[in-house]
C-alpha cells in the first residue's frame, strides 16, 4: 500500500524556500562585487532550515562572512566563491524539486490505487 506523508511535502517546500533565499543572497553578494564597503554575506543552510521548518524567515540565519581578503575600498566580494555558491545552490535546489517531484508522483499513485496515470 503506498502511504502519503505531508510533513516530507512540507520539509521539502522548506528546503526549497532556504535555497531560493541563498541564491538570492549569492546573487546580491555578485550584484555589489564594485560597491565600496560592501561585505559579502551568506546564510548556514542548516540553520536556514531549521528557521524555516518552524515558520521563520530563512533569512533570520543571514551573517556577514569573515576572513574574506579586503580590496583597498573594504569589498570582500570574490566572485568564484560567489560563482562555486551558486552552482551549489543550483544543485541543491535541484536536487529538492526532483525530491518534490518524486513525491507529487507518489501521491499521485495512491490516489489513482497505484495504477499509472496515462
Amino acid at each position: 500500500m503506498l502511504s502519503f506523508d505531508p510533513a516530507i511535502i512540507h520539509g521539502l517546500e522548506s528546503y526549497l524556500d532556504v535555497a531560493t533565499t541563498r541564491q538570492t543572497l549569492i546573487a546580491s553578494n555578485m550584484a555589489n562585487i564594485d560597491t565600496p564597503g560592501y561585505q559579502t554575506r551568506d546564510l548556514n543552510f542548516q540553520q536556514a532550515l531549521a528557521a524555516a521548518e518552524g515558520g521563520l524567515d530563512p533569512a533570520s540565519a543571514e551573517h556577514n562572512v569573515r576572513g574574506l581578503l579586503e580590496r583597498p575600498d573594504g569589498n570582500n566580494v570574490n566572485l568564484d566563491r560567489e560563482s562555486f555558491l551558486m552552482a551549489q545552490t543550483q544543485l541543491q535546489y535541484a536536487t529538492g524539486v526532483a525530491l518534490l517531484r518524486d513525491e507529487f508522483h507518489r501521491l499521485s499513485l495512491a490516489i489513482n490505487g497505484g495504477s499509472q496515470l496515462p
